[in-house]
């Protein structure tokens, strides 16, 4: 591949902007001498859960962590099954098999590549335990058609892709009985190591999570019933806390690359995100999409433009998940998703050159 002229995303011109506070930041929590559960993540909590409007926030090690959390505090467990998307990061239904519960994958929106109603519906089962809708790439699900089909099921959102997104006007993570979100460093909001929460509005479930993320800890050396080790440190929490501060201004510098490559790319060959009626795309990927995916992906490399696939194969063609998972029918959306999608460069840092070269070589493919 030549020299790159625009890179899939740079995390180190996000630090550079905000080196100076991210750097006062560890420096305050490394002479605090106190790195577990201490003010920093007390403080990073209350910081999201205002940012949310939920009234509860658990700090997690992971946003992995957080749904295998979410789902142990709902008991879910052997014999249950959890309904999710076929397109997905591996660590939506990876969770649900940790707690010892069955996936059950679900086909997409091909418009908005989210669980699908029509797919849940046909899902769901006596066995159903908690439904995990997935906001992909930055796009909410379609929350009241999931809401209204689970009558009663839990819906735990995945909402590691859509920090400030919005449905309706609400934003992702006020949606569901719980929310899990990750601070992976790519994340629209990230840290600089792995990082998640849990949001939930139920003081009850706020409380048992809060216990299981350590251990199971319910006190001074009182274990109530096991869990895990799965906490938030300190670190981080400081670093989430100056960064959550810039977060709304990222999605609109992210937003505002995304309106340009829309007036921008032209090829009739190449199919652009939609972003659907009363709902705010915050753009964590810029997803295209053309049967000729991997041709495009060479045309691009050989211009400096580089690009990933997310994700390069549906959720139930995994061998981790063979005799674990169920499908009531093949996702062939899905699979079809998977097969043609390309995710272009997009973070708020991207340089205005690079984009337009994006744009160019995107339109030179015939």
């Amino acid at each position: 591949m030549k020299a790159s002229r625009a890179a899939f995303h740079d995390v180190r011109a996000g630090y550079r902007a905000q080196a100076a506070r991210i750097l006062a930041a560890v420096r305050r929590v490394l002479e605090s001498g106190r790195y577990i559960l201490d003010q920093e993540v007390a403080r990073f909590e209350a910081e999201f859960s205002r940012y949310l409007g939920v009234r509860y926030v658990i700090g997690t090690g992971s946003a992995t962590a957080a749904l295998e959390l979410a789902l142990r505090a709902l008991d879910v467990g052997p014999g249950d099954e959890v309904v999710v998307p076929a397109l997905s990061a591996p660590a939506t239904a990876m969770a649900v098999a940790a707690v010892g519960a069955r996936p059950v994958f679900a086909d997409i929106e091909p418009a908005t590549y989210t669980l699908a109603p029509a797919a849940l519906e046909r899902s769901l089962s006596r066995r159903t335990r908690a439904v995990i809708p997935v906001h992909l790439y930055g796009q909410c699900a379609d929350m009241a058609a999931i809401g209204r089909l689970a009558a009663g099921i839990p819906v735990i959102e995945d909402a590691a892709q859509a920090h400030g997104a919005r449905y309706r006007g609400r934003r992702a993570g006020t949606l569901g009985r719980l929310a899990c979100f990750s601070f992976y460093p790519t994340k629209n909001l990230g840290a600089y190591g792995d990082a998640g929460v849990v949001a939930t509005r139920d003081g009850a479930l706020a409380a048992r999570l809060r216990g299981l993320r350590s251990y199971g800890q319910s006190g001074a050396f009182a274990f109530s019933e096991p869990g895990l080790n799965a906490r938030l440190d300190e670190l981080q929490a400081a670093i989430l806390r100056v960064k959550l501060r810039t977060l709304e201004r990222g999605n609109a510098r992210r937003r505002a690359h995304a309106a340009r490559y829309r007036r921008g790319i032209r090829s009739p060959r190449v199919a652009l995100p939609v972003e659907a009626a009363g709902r705010l795309h915050v753009y964590h990927q810029f997803v295209v999409r053309t049967p000729a995916r991997d041709q495009l992906r060479t045309h691009l490399a050989a211009r400096g433009i580089e690009t990933l696939i997310h994700y390069p194969r549906a959720l139930h063609e995994l061998a981790a998940f063979r005799g674990r998972a169920r499908m009531v029918a093949q996702p062939r959306e899905a699979a079809r998703a998977a097969a043609e999608v390309l995710s272009l460069p997009i973070y708020p840092e991207l340089p205005l050159s690079a984009l337009r070269a994006v744009i160019a070589a995107v339109n030179a493919f015939e």
